[in-house]
């Protein structure tokens, strides 16, 4: 989860990540986005400051291996200022824990299928963070997903483990293991075909440049995000309004969540959220449109 700047009325946590990923205050981090591939269908506080990464021609991710040895990927934090477009983005998160829950009946879902009817209803774009095993939790919801001509599929790695120390208490998954974790993700979303990106988001937002290193192959594009919704944090729906409204520009990347169980009021605020988008004259769009601007 991640949850760049300080987020009113909601939760402290939300401000120290921010501090902690390294992201300014005013005018985060923007690099021009990799090119999107669309394959054919088949039937919360970074403990190490997160380096400012800008994308040269030859730099530009859009495959995998296309990034040269020894270049650290882009990060991004938003678009352009410019236009009417902010891009909603929506991690989905599974742990090894979270299973445990779901198979203990503890808990009865960790997706959202209110927030996924919702943005179908009223024809809104948006970017999904996938992680590998909330797909294999999910598969029908996620072939859902790619089926929607409005909706980019992301990767949010396999098991939403930590990529640096102190990252939320999330484990920590080992340094050899990191590329290869998020390679396989984006293998394991491939298969359902859609809007297919090379979109990728640190749990927590939490990455070093030891964490970025382990990206360098894989052709990809670091998205962290300047409007913090907090929503797993909240305990009312309207603190995640105020965070979204307060803090969101032009260009901006709002992260919210699927999860429905640890993120429990998301589906409650987005139609307010919604309804401040539009009386701002910002319009949703996928995190290609709005990063190409």
């Amino acid at each position: 989860m991640r949850l760049p700047s300080a987020v009113p009325a909601l939760c402290a946590v939300a401000a120290v990540l921010l501090a902690a990923c390294g992201a300014e205050a005013d005018e985060p981090t923007f690099v021009a986005p990799p090119p999107t591939s669309s394959a054919a269908a088949p039937s919360p506080a970074a403990p190490s400051p997160t380096p400012s990464v800008t994308a040269s021609p030859s730099a530009a991710p859009g495959r995998p291996g296309q990034t040269k040895a020894g270049l650290l990927p882009p990060v991004v934090d938003h678009g352009p200022r410019t236009g009417d477009l902010v891009a909603l983005t929506f991690d989905a998160d599974m742990t090894d824990r979270m299973l445990a829950q779901l198979k203990n009946g503890n808990v009865k879902s960790y997706a959202n299928v209110r927030i996924i009817e919702m943005l179908e209803r009223d024809k809104i774009p948006a970017t999904f963070f996938l992680t590998g095993k909330w797909v294999q939790r999910y598969p029908e919801l996620t072939e859902r997903l790619a089926r929607n001509p409005r909706f980019e599929l992301a990767n949010h790695t396999f098991g939403h483990q930590a990529f640096t120390a102190d990252c939320y208490d999330l484990p920590r998954i080992p340094s050899a293991a990191m590329t290869e974790d998020v390679a396989k993700t984006f293998k394991i979303i491939e298969r359902y075909g859609g809007r297919q990106t090379r979109y990728f988001r640190f749990p927590g937002l939490c990455h070093d440049r030891a964490a970025l290193r382990a990206m360098a192959s894989l052709g990809l594009t670091v998205v962290d995000g300047d409007v913090v919704s907090g929503d797993p944090f909240a305990t009312d729906w309207r603190p995640i309004v105020n965070a979204v409204l307060k803090k969101v520009k032009p260009g901006s990347v709002i992260i919210l969540h699927v999860t429905e169980a640890n993120a429990r009021f998301t589906d409650e605020a987005l139609p307010h959220i919604l309804k401040g988008l539009a009386e701002r004259g910002l319009k949703p769009a996928t995190l290609s449109e709005v990063l190409a601007g």
